[in-house]
């Protein structure tokens, strides 16, 4: 069996490169869930809308990426925690006004909870409104 740690970085990078639920279901319990207490996530109750969610803000920031800050697998609660700084601008069409030209780099964490070797649920702690503020979109 592979580890949760390697399936969650699979994962991780997935999501985060827009890959979208069909790049990450593999890693996924087909009805995992997903939570956050963030505005623009308020309606996303499952990993594969959040997944889409990720792919679709490619859109309006085309030169979105992401930089590994903290790995770390609890074993004992079958979880993994990721840290990373997410960045780009706002370049592309999409998002709720025309491009800005501003640049985001906001701070994030994924705690991906696992049932054997798949994401049963995930939460994202992120504080949406800086990032909204720093695009010019609040």
């Amino acid at each position: 069996m592979t580890s949760i740690t390697g399936i969650a970085r699979k994962f991780f990078d997935a999501c985060e490169t827009g890959k979208g639920w069909e790049g990450c279901k593999e890693y996924c319990k087909p009805d995992a869930t997903f939570s956050a207490q963030a505005e623009p996530l308020a309606d996303t109750r499952t990993l594969q809308q959040y997944t889409e969610w990720m792919k679709g803000l490619l859109t309006p920031i085309p030169d979105g990426r992401y930089e590994v800050k903290s790995f770390a697998t609890d074993d004992e609660r079958k979880n993994v925690c990721a840290y990373g700084v997410f960045s780009g601008t706002h370049t592309g069409q999409g998002g709720p006004c025309p491009p800005t030209g501003r640049r985001v780099k906001s701070d994030y964490v994924y705690v991906m909870e696992f049932d054997g070797d798949k994401i049963r649920h995930m939460t994202k702690i992120w504080h949406s409104g800086w990032s909204m503020k720093e695009l010019g979109w609040s």
